[in-house]
């Protein structure tokens, strides 16, 4: 895995991969994504999984990521309420990374993926997964 971590406070915390003002994920109403679950995919100190990259996650990645030990499609209420293919989601830059590896990437959402993700993966490899 070529994931390396970095200071988080070192972020400028408002730019998207494009050098662009970053735009919200996902404010779907049961699914707020994001760490801070502002629909935002912010990063901070506190988010060791450094949750910045934007997906529209779908069902090879969730199965991938169910094998892995993380489970997104179970619901756990109140608070998360499951993920369906199809969904907008911020995942860990790690297991991004790692799901890309084993061929099993979602596609991202450009404009919603926090720059931070460019201090782990190259820009190249995150815009061949770009659907916008």
């Amino acid at each position: 895995m070529h994931l390396v971590r970095v200071d988080p406070s070192s972020f400028e915390g408002s730019r998207n991969i494009l050098g662009t003002t970053r735009k919200v994920c996902c404010d779907a109403p049961n699914k707020v994504a994001g760490y801070y679950r502002n629909g935002s995919c912010e990063t901070g100190p506190e988010d060791v999984g450094t949750h910045v990259v934007c997906a529209v996650v779908d069902e090879p990645f969730l199965q991938y990521t169910k094998s892995r030990g993380n489970d997104l499609t179970t619901p756990f209420p109140p608070a998360f309420h499951g993920l369906q293919s199809g969904d907008k989601w911020c995942l860990c830059i790690a297991r991004w990374i790692e799901a890309h590896e084993a061929g099993k990437a979602p596609r991202i959402i450009a404009e919603s993926t926090h720059e931070a993700a460019l201090h782990h993966i190259g820009k190249d490899i995150l815009m061949r997964y770009a659907t916008d």
